[in-house]
């Protein structure tokens, strides 16, 4: 006697193989997907992950290094094992990024392959977003209908930040990518109660952590309580795998960190973001509780400002801030759709049994937004708007779960008003969005009301009309709602492919010509026309930054990265004149640094454009107590440094005051010359 598989299990029956006929016919059900899939269901798959790879990919050349901070630690990993291991921003290896190198791994040995270029760096990331699109459509599918996988894939592809995050170098792709397969581990684990599930799923948090350090364990909460609340298995035996879990993120986490804390000072690279060059400082302050309560020492800004805890210098806490100006356009066009298809979703289970698959689905995917939003909108440190990227995969699942789910029962009154309000609300925030940038596709915002209000009327319509039209006019009705849902995002994330993006700090969608706070990012997106700068930096007068660094944050539409000459500032690489670049390689192999820079973004340019390692005094922002000025004076004396670049980042928050001190003393002894427009002190040649 044959038995029916479940649908959630890829099986079939072995008498299939009886027959050459049968096994034909399994071999092509196979070929096609699951086997209860329709025909339809693979060719979807691949046109969707194909157009995702194609909107991640196309053009990605027109952004050159991207963030040269990082395109200059993957030339450097990639010529050196030890930078390699330490993520190191040169070769020399003087000091580290500020981050855990996970992410630069993948470039570094794609770039070891094919070579240290734009492609090589930015393309293993496009394909991280698309890998990122396929393990979410997987998931979702697994307990779910082939439609809520690839309307689930669909969003989290045209989310804006996404596209522009899978086309960038930051940490941001690698640690999307790694949070969706632990969200799928963790859906594996759901199914019987698997220990081993549950324990990949703790590890490859803990290798998100490598990534981008503690923003990796913001889904753990969720993860947590979805597996006490619905795994199929006794709550003491619940919490003993939790914990095995929990050991096994610890350790994918920890080995690295042990590494690197237990290798001498003298040994590796300075610990670039610390103040006391350790890495235990850096997880759990500048990266970590800094985050937070805006306590960072050593960073650009002061922390939180506008009491009883309204603001920070990055921008306006609370709960509306992932609608603000500043991060709405990058993610939030479907999060009120999100949260209403997850009420839906928890009312259509609300008499299901405690291992209800849509409601765990539910439960793992609602508060893993809540979670991850709820941080972003609150802390009072350095918030990019680029972080909101974490979002987008909870954000898909929820609209392919809770809107198909919700589609199917569509015959309840209740099932319509959720999925009426969600269009309803939709459209209502897309037309506010879209009207932040009145210029951008303007004709697109009635397009999308007037398109909202005939799918509602449809959607209520299609209960009474004769049956002969009821799949035709239900049909149009689906796809009414998706076009409802997806046309301004992908708007947004069309023009967020088109343009190039540089700098440290990029943003997604065209600009509304806005200032953000404190005049940096907000609607004005940082790194794209019109943009503000934080202290002067990148403003669009032209004014200077803190220091005397020149504004180099304004990237023209269509100019390639690099295409503007200055000496870089905090959130801008270097961009060196062909006569510096020739004056730097000049008899390089003599010296361990061919030049030193205050702030690894001004170092990169020179590095990225030399191939050779260049010192950066006192890391990200020039704030880091490394090197020493005696340290320096050392060097200097040994013939490690052929040139001092000028120029320099201004005051931080209580950090280190010695690249004044190095400046100081570098003006003082030796001549300045200018060279295509920049400023250098040859350190071989003292004044006295």
């Amino acid at each position: 006697m044959t038995t029916t598989a479940p649908a959630h299990i890829d099986v079939w029956d072995r008498s299939d193989l009886d027959e050459p006929g049968r096994l034909r016919r399994v071999v092509r059900r196979v070929g096609r997907g699951r086997v209860d899939d329709p025909a339809w269901v693979r060719p979807s798959l691949f046109g969707l992950l194909i157009a995702t790879a194609f909107l991640y990919i196309w053009g990605l050349g027109a952004s050159g290094w991207a963030n040269s901070f990082y395109s200059a630690a993957v030339q450097a990993g990639s010529q050196s094992w030890k930078a390699f291991f330490f993520g190191s921003s040169d070769a020399a290896n003087f000091i580290t990024v500020d981050k855990p190198p996970a992410s630069l791994w993948v470039m570094e040995l794609s770039a070891r392959v094919f070579g240290v270029n734009a492609w090589s760096i930015l393309v293993p990331q496009a394909l991280e977003g698309v890998a990122t699109v396929a393990v979410l459509y997987i998931t979702v599918r697994r307990w779910f209908t082939p439609a809520a996988g690839l309307l689930a894939g669909a969003v989290l592809a045209l989310t804006p930040v996404a596209v522009l995050m899978f086309r960038f170098n930051n940490p941001d792709a690698l640690l999307a990518l790694l949070l969706t397969l632990a969200a799928y581990a963790v859906t594996r684990a759901l199914e019987a109660g698997s220990t081993r599930w549950l324990v990949l799923a703790g590890s490859l948090v803990g290798f998100g952590f490598l990534a981008k350090m503690m923003q990796a364990f913001l889904v753990v909460p969720a993860f947590a309580l979805v597996y006490l609340l619905a795994a199929p298995t006794s709550v003491r035996r619940r919490i003993w795998q939790l914990i095995l879990a929990g050991v096994a993120m610890f350790v994918a986490a920890a080995w690295w960190v042990a590494a690197v804390a237990l290798t001498p000072a003298s040994a590796r690279p300075y610990i670039g973001g610390s103040q006391h060059n350790s890495i235990l400082e850096l997880i759990f302050g500048y990266n970590g509780l800094g985050r937070l309560t805006g306590n960072e020492t050593g960073s650009v800004t002061g922390g939180g400002i506008g009491g009883g805890g309204t603001g920070s210098q990055w921008g306006a806490t609370g709960w509306k801030r992932l609608f603000s100006s500043e991060m709405g356009t990058q993610v939030s066009w479907l999060i009120p759709a999100a949260l209403v298809l997850l009420v839906g979703a928890l009312w259509l289970s609300r008499r299901e049994s405690r291992t209800s698959k849509l409601r765990a689905a539910a439960v793992l995917w609602g508060a893993t937004l809540l979670t991850i939003g709820l941080t972003i909108s609150f802390s009072k440190g350095i918030i990019h708007p680029y972080y909101t990227v974490a979002l987008a995969p909870a954000i898909g699942a929820l609209v392919g779960i809770g809107g198909v789910a919700l589609w199917q029962h569509r015959a309840q009154v209740v099932s319509r008003i959720f999925l009426s309000t969600a269009i309803a609300v939709t459209a209502w925030w897309a037309y506010v969005l879209l009207e932040r940038t009145p210029t951008f596709t303007s004709w697109l915002r009635l397009v999308v009301v007037v398109l909202a209000v005939a799918v509602v009327a449809a959607l209520w319509i299609a209960e009474w009309v004769p049956a002969r039209v009821k799949r035709g006019l239900a049909m149009a009705v689906a796809s009414g709602a998706i076009v409802t849902a997806l046309a301004a995002p992908a708007a947004y994330a069309l023009d967020t492919a088109s343009t190039p993006h540089t700098g440290s700090i990029p943003s997604a969608g065209p600009s509304s010509g806005q200032g953000g706070p404190g005049g940096f990012g907000g609607g004005a997106h940082a790194g794209r026309p019109g943009a503000g700068g934080f202290g002067g930096f990148g403003g669009p007068t032209g004014q200077q930054g803190a220091g005397g660094a020149p504004p180099t944050g304004q990237v023209t539409r269509g100019t390639p990265a690099g295409g503007m000459a200055g000496a870089g500032g905090l959130l801008d690489g270097s961009t060196p004149s062909a006569a510096l670049t020739a004056l730097l390689k000049t008899d390089a192999a003599s010296y361990t640094w061919v030049a030193a820079a205050i702030g690894s973004n001004s170092a990169s340019g020179y590095q990225l454009a030399t191939g050779k390692p260049v010192m950066a005094i006192g890391g990200f922002n020039g704030s880091d107590p490394s090197p020493t000025l005696a340290e320096f004076e050392a060097m200097v004396k040994a013939g490690k440094i052929h040139y001092f670049i000028g120029g320099g980042l201004g005051a931080s928050n209580g950090g280190s005051n010695v690249s004044s001190q190095i400046s100081t003393w570098v003006s003082s002894n030796y001549t300045a010359t200018t060279v295509g427009g920049t400023t250098i002190y040859d350190l071989t040649t003292p004044t006295s």
